[in-house]
């Protein structure tokens, strides 16, 4: 969620600092412009007032008043041109020079010093020229006319370089440009931290639900981090833990109470059969088969009991030789194997650790290997491999008997549950889902597939790292 939440926020940030950004930038291009636009005014203010008294050509123009009028106008022009290396000249109505710096310069035709030069004549300062940008060498023409009784006589023409204010625009904008950089830092910053506070009680919540998930029913979530609507969210789930583990607790409570109640009676009525048997001839058909299902009802109590003693047991992990344990089980049902005619043998390294409960992971071994021994017909093997892979020591016990078809293997484990196909085999249904409910409580995993060519492979996988945090004990 945090990786599309995080570029949402970005992106977002990112197109309003750049909606900000790009106006921005025009404003200050249009306002250094404008600045050398005024000065260009004012000084065409200035020749123009100089040139409104020369009225005679420089051909015609005397050595007295108006020829030294026309010296001083060229002589501020070229000084002028000179100071700041700006083109400056005034210009008859027919294009021809009154003064100009340098000298012999004209405007060209088609320019934008042109088109200044046909606005200044209609009697009005030439349009402000067009936006100049930093990769454009362009140069700037302003034109203002020189007015006399009311006519316009000549105009007056600077063309100015740009690279001065090419410069200083670029150096606006490389400001801007840091200054915006360092606002998209501060705002990922801010995005990060703004994420980070509003997912974590959501991650929090992910993983206490997890844990619920996997039979950790003692998780629950602090409701004093992130948004308002978070936390009562995180009240409700506290809440709704607490009510969950009670009703738990209770069908717990139930099914010990019940097994344990139920046995006494049960037994009672066992010891009636037998002794009802004496009184009856060697052989009877009907006490043997009320003997065997008495037996099995006595098994069932028995494997209610110790499920239930299993959902509310808490592990003593510990770091565990799980090689060492798997090949000591797999001496213990030798003798078993060997008198159903299998071949049960063990494969994998001398040691190889773990973090488990060793008295747990030998029932739940126990429960599968035994399980693997009744469904295995003689001559054949039941093999049991340890094998170290990654974070997890993997242990697997394949038979060559029958199998499970994929509809049984998405069922088997479940409580109660046993193939159609052997239902002849004794049990109750319940063993491998004891083990699945004590291996859970350490972290540890059971699942089931199929053993190629036949057979069935059930894999259990312990964790080789202490688990973050030891299972509370449970509740009283």
């Amino acid at each position: 969620m945090r990786t599309r939440l995080l570029p949402l926020l970005i992106v977002l940030m990112a197109g309003v600092l750049l909606a900000l950004g790009f106006p921005l930038a025009g404003s200050m291009a249009a306002a250094h412009q404008q600045r050398l636009v005024v000065d260009r005014i004012d000084d065409t203010a200035r020749f123009a007032s100089l040139a409104q008294y020369v009225t005679a050509r420089p051909a015609a123009a005397d050595g007295q008043g108006e020829g030294r009028r026309l010296v001083t106008l060229q002589a501020e022009l070229e000084r002028y041109q000179d100071l700041y290396g700006i083109r400056a000249g005034v210009f008859y109505r027919d294009g021809s020079a009154m003064a100009e710096a340098p000298r012999r310069w004209r405007v060209p035709r088609g320019s934008e010093g042109d088109q200044a030069f046909r606005e200044a004549l209609a009697g009005r300062r030439s349009h402000d020229p067009p936006q100049v940008l930093p990769w454009q060498r362009r140069r700037l023409a302003v034109a203002s006319p020189v007015v006399r009784d009311g006519d316009v006589v000549a105009v007056v023409v600077t063309d100015s370089p740009t690279g001065q204010l090419r410069s200083r625009i670029l150096h606006s904008w490389l400001l801007l440009a840091t200054g915006e950089l360092l606002a998209m830092l501060v705002a990922i910053s801010a995005a990060i931290r703004l994420t980070g506070w509003v997912l974590r009680p959501v991650r929090i919540l992910d993983a206490a639900t997890h844990d619920m998930a996997t039979g950790r029913m003692k998780s629950r979530v602090a409701a004093s981090v992130g948004p308002p609507e978070l936390r009562r969210l995180a009240r409700s789930f506290n809440e709704m833990a607490d009510n969950v583990e009670d009703v738990l607790e209770q069908q717990r409570a139930f099914v010990a109470d019940a097994s344990h109640q139920l046995r006494n009676p049960l037994s009672a009525l066992l010891l009636r059969i037998e002794l009802l048997a004496l009184e009856l001839p060697d052989g009877n058909e009907e006490i043997a088969s009320v003997r065997t299902e008495g037996k099995r009802l006595a098994r069932v109590l028995d494997d209610l009991l110790d499920l239930a003693l299993a959902e509310h047991a808490s592990p003593d992990l510990r770091v565990t030789d799980i090689a060492a344990l798997a090949t000591e089980r797999v001496e213990a049902w030798r003798p078993m194997a060997d008198r159903e005619g299998v071949a049960l043998g063990y494969e994998g390294p001398a040691a190889a650790t773990g973090w488990a409960d060793p008295v747990t992971l030998s029932s739940a071994l126990d429960a599968v290997v035994d399980n693997a021994l009744k469904f295995t017909p003689g001559d054949e093997s039941v093999t049991v491999s340890v094998t170290p892979e990654g974070d997890t020591t993997r242990i697997v016990v394949a038979d060559r008997g029958p199998g499970l078809d994929q509809d049984e293997l998405a069922r088997v484990g479940d409580r109660f549950w046993r193939s159609g196909r052997h239902q002849n085999v004794s049990g109750s249904g319940l063993g491998l889902s004891i083990c699945r409910t004590l291996l859970a409580a350490g972290d540890a995993t059971m699942s089931f597939a199929p053993n190629e060519p036949r057979g069935l492979r059930v894999t259990i996988r312990v964790p080789r790292a202490a688990p973050a945090a030891a299972p509370a004990p449970p509740r009283p």
